[in-house]
């Protein structure tokens, strides 16, 4: 009982940010994604009756506790659908392993459990497969729908992702800038609750999904990068008003936010996107996108990576 899948990790359009209920990783409101096609996490699960304990390995390294934790979290969830105990050995890899806030969580446990139902052999319908893989990660479940995906906090008393636009379905590319930082972004959403902001946001957001979806809908670019520019703000906003007053921002990340203003003040359309970290996602319409890439290179920060928008998960080698 083995397979192997891959995913794509994403980037926060409208963001989550905090969880209601961290046990079961429910956020506080709605949220929109889309995927990098240029990034991804392979990851092999094998189901073994020899094995006495589940075995963890990311990026070449034994998981702590803390990261094997959130991985038997999703393998029990589908063990219990199967009415297996069978122990696991799970072995996965980032495609790129610098850089803080690029969406590799998601793609890590959208990968762990479509290669472990694939294994498993179970049939799930992709509302519940994306209800066990946010056990792990709360943005799992929009990487594990593909495209541009909305997280639905509370949807009928669940809480998923499903797909509102295909991979091929806007003219977007990225211009990604992966940027390193020590700070733990999981204390950055437990804090949340403390900025006095936080209730704005929660009045605000529902405008804020109803305006992105109609961005999508309508195949609107320009709007749909203007929009994940604005709520980049929200959120660090946020983030720095917290009880913490945690800065996720480093040198980097303030060098390449000025060339997107001035690109922009000399007529190129692009947009600047952030997650819970320091690196950033320069997002443009693909004509743009060359003039784009070559300006951010010259800035000479960080290796920059050029992507489109990724599809779902797919398993590579079945059990």
């Amino acid at each position: 009982m083995k397979a192997t899948a891959v995913a794509h990790p994403i980037q926060g359009l409208i963001k989550y940010h905090g969880l209601r209920d961290v046990g079961r990783r429910i956020p506080f409101h709605d949220s929109i994604s889309v995927c990098a096609e240029a990034l991804e996490t392979t990851t092999t699960v094998e189901f073994d009756e020899n094995l006495s304990d589940d075995i963890v390995e990311i990026n070449q390294r034994i998981a702590t506790e803390t990261e094997k934790k959130r991985v038997q979290n999703v393998l029990d969830s589908l063990r219990a659908r199967k009415g297996l105990k069978v122990c696991a050995r799970v072995s996965s890899t980032n495609s790129l392993t610098v850089g803080k806030g690029l969406g590799f969580s998601a793609s890590a446990f959208a990968s762990i459990g479509v290669a472990a139902s694939d294994a498993l052999d179970l049939k799930l319908d992709q509302i519940s497969l994306s209800e066990a893989v946010r056990l792990g990660a709360g943005s799992a479940t929009r990487s594990l729908a593909g495209g541009f995906a909305i997280w639905y906090a509370d949807r009928g008393g669940r809480s998923y992702a499903e797909q509102i636009a295909a991979r091929g379905d806007l003219d977007l590319e990225m211009i990604i800038v992966p940027v390193s930082s020590p700070i733990r972004t999981d204390e950055a959403h437990k804090d949340v609750v403390t900025s006095p902001l936080f209730s704005a946001r929660l009045e605000y957001i529902d405008s804020m999904i109803a305006a992105m979806r109609q961005a999508l809908t309508r195949r609107d670019v320009t709007t749909v990068c203007q929009l994940a520019e604005e709520d980049t703000l929200n959120l660090h906003a946020i983030t720095m008003t917290s009880k913490t007053r945690m800065v996720l921002w480093e040198p980097q990340t303030l060098t390449v936010l000025r060339e997107v203003l001035r690109l922009r003040e000399n007529g190129i359309p692009c947009w600047y996107s952030m997650d819970t970290g320091p690196s950033v996602f320069v997002n443009t319409l693909g004509q743009y996108a060359d003039e784009v890439q070559r300006s951010i290179e010259s800035l000479d920060v960080a290796p920059v990576i050029r992507s489109r928008v990724g599809g779902p998960p797919k398993v590579i080698s079945g059990s």
